[in-house]
């Protein structure tokens, strides 16, 4: 057997499909098909089972996977660690993370890394589906807010913070907010992705919780954002959101150190004995930028 064909096989596996892996392989799909079906012929059996909509592994198939997938990882690893001890970012960096975080943030820190290592290539992907980041082959994910137990390794960014904004015009309009109970009296616009709309705010040791009906119902940060620029209210919203137009002028903040509690930032990356050093480098300047 060969290492291409044992790479083929975890990577149609992992992708769903032979076309999949075949872009994956920056290969066309018949030469994938071929090297599977070679690897097979040398085996005497039968791995896969094909149809038009779907492949899935055999009872062989999967236990052969399996197998197939340590020694490519223990592959890895061995170069990941030869690369180490060379200690210069190369290879291209696979990086998922939700989409508004992603586009306002985590494109600033591919930007910069790009500019630093000249040596890599980056492809991203922003969603905010949860991504398997082992089977879709990805290097590192940014992830916000509590983390479920798992094997992956991880890093702590930072954190995300939060604050009430208004416009300048609302405000002049509608008069001032003073305390959290005067938030009954004014419109709200409202983040709010699932669940009975409201906001549980702190500062400090207080707490207070908003249930007022919001002006505006919304589950997108974005959404909210260009509501509250147009003076509809005021909005509980993630600094990183906010922030350009805080300092433009073009939102004032609301109850000044009242927010959401910060929810942290992490950095998800397989667990491995070696990180390489193009992760390395992507973490460091992550944690910096914070």
């Amino acid at each position: 057997m060969e290492i291409i064909e044992l790479r083929a096989l975890t990577i149609v596996v992992e992708r769903g499909t032979f076309t999949a892996a075949a872009e994956a392989m920056k290969t066309d799909k018949a030469h994938v098909s071929r090297i599977v079906s070679r690897l097979e012929k040398k085996l005497g059996a039968q791995l896969l089972q094909r149809s038009t909509r779907q492949l899935s592994l055999t009872e062989v198939g999967r236990e052969f996977y399996e197998r197939a997938a340590g020694i490519i990882l223990a592959l890895e690893e061995t170069e990941a660690s030869v690369a180490q001890s060379m200690g210069r970012p190369t290879g291209v960096l696979k990086v998922t993370a939700g989409t508004e975080y992603g586009s306002l943030v985590v494109n600033q820190w591919i930007t910069a890394y790009l500019k630093l290592h000249g040596d890599v290539r980056i492809e991203a992907e922003f969603t905010n589906r949860v991504t398997d980041i082992i089977h879709e082959g990805f290097d590192v994910a940014i992830r916000i807010g509590a983390l479920p137990d798992s094997e992956l390794s991880v890093r702590k960014l930072g954190e995300v913070s939060y604050g009430l904004y208004a416009s300048p015009e609302y405000l002049k309009l509608s008069g001032p907010v003073r305390t959290p109970e005067d938030l009954a009296h004014h419109d709200l616009v409202m983040f709010a992705p699932r669940g009975r709309p409201s906001w549980k705010i702190v500062k400090g040791r207080q707490t207070a919780e908003i249930e007022s009906a919001p002006r505006y119902l919304v589950n997108n940060n974005q959404a909210a954002l260009e509501a509250t620029l147009r003076g509809l209210g005021v909005a509980l919203l993630p600094r990183f959101v906010a922030g350009p137009n805080i300092d433009a002028g073009r939102l004032l903040t609301v109850l000044d150190g009242w927010g959401k509690i910060p929810a942290p930032v992490h950095a998800v990356f397989p667990s491995s004995r070696y990180m390489a050093p193009k992760v390395r480098a992507f973490v460091d300047l992550a944690i910096q930028t914070f």
